[in-house]
């Protein structure tokens, strides 16, 4: 579904510009200096409205958290939840995944959030989802040893075709799931989340742990 274009969202950014980062590719090892002594240094691909982000922010604030967005019309209003709560260890940077290697040094994320990416169903489309093999090497060269991506989704046929795709790029799956709230809810959601736990659709969820590959 196509983002319907907000009423000045220039000067709507502007009043948020103290968590938006527009120098991304002069921040390869400096990230920190956004929050010296921040124990952890996590992403999220695609942050959307930014419920999770802010949630996730407020429950870890010892973490910084960095939420990367192509669409500025939904990371507007994500920007403003994390305003208007006073967040101060979230920050956001319009960018593409595919260049998270000139924006973050080898090795210095811990962890990678992506949640409800696009599916892009259909075999000629594969390389555009975001745990595509291409996309996982790129995850490689800034993750930490022993870090992980948790990843999300309401798709099952993503689900179910992303699971091999991890472990054959070196990682270990841990706490796969095909309902996560199936007891009750499970950790903070997204917008796109609660509405489709609402409507009964299982939400699929993975925790893919990098390995050390031989060379």
């Amino acid at each position: 579904m196509r983002m319907r274009k907000k009423p000045n969202l220039i000067p709507r950014m502007e009043r948020c510009a103290r968590v938006l980062v527009k120098d991304p590719e002069q921040r390869p090892g400096h990230w920190r200096e956004l929050m010296p002594g921040a124990a952890e240094l996590h992403l999220e691909l695609g942050c959307g409205k930014g419920r999770f982000t802010a949630g996730t922010a407020a429950a870890a604030p010892d973490t910084l958290l960095i939420a990367v967005e192509r669409v500025p019309d939904a990371m507007v209003i994500a920007m403003e939840r994390v305003c208007a709560q006073e967040l101060a260890n979230v920050f956001f940077v319009d960018a593409d995944a595919a260049r998270l290697p000139d924006y973050f040094a080898p090795g210095e994320v811990e962890r990678i959030y992506i949640n409800f990416c696009d599916p892009w169903p259909g075999n000629r489309h594969a390389k555009r989802r975001l745990t595509h093999p291409n996309f996982l090497a790129l995850y490689r060269q800034v993750l930490a040893p022993g870090g992980a991506i948790h990843f999300k989704t309401d798709n099952r046929d993503l689900f179910e075709w992303s699971l091999p795709q991890f472990e054959a790029c070196g990682f270990a799956l841990t706490e796969v799931t095909r309902d996560l709230h199936a007891g009750g809810v499970q950790g903070i959601m997204t917008d796109y989340e609660e509405k489709f736990h609402s409507l009964g659709t299982p939400i699929n969820r993975c925790v893919a742990v990098m390995e050390a590959q031989e060379r």
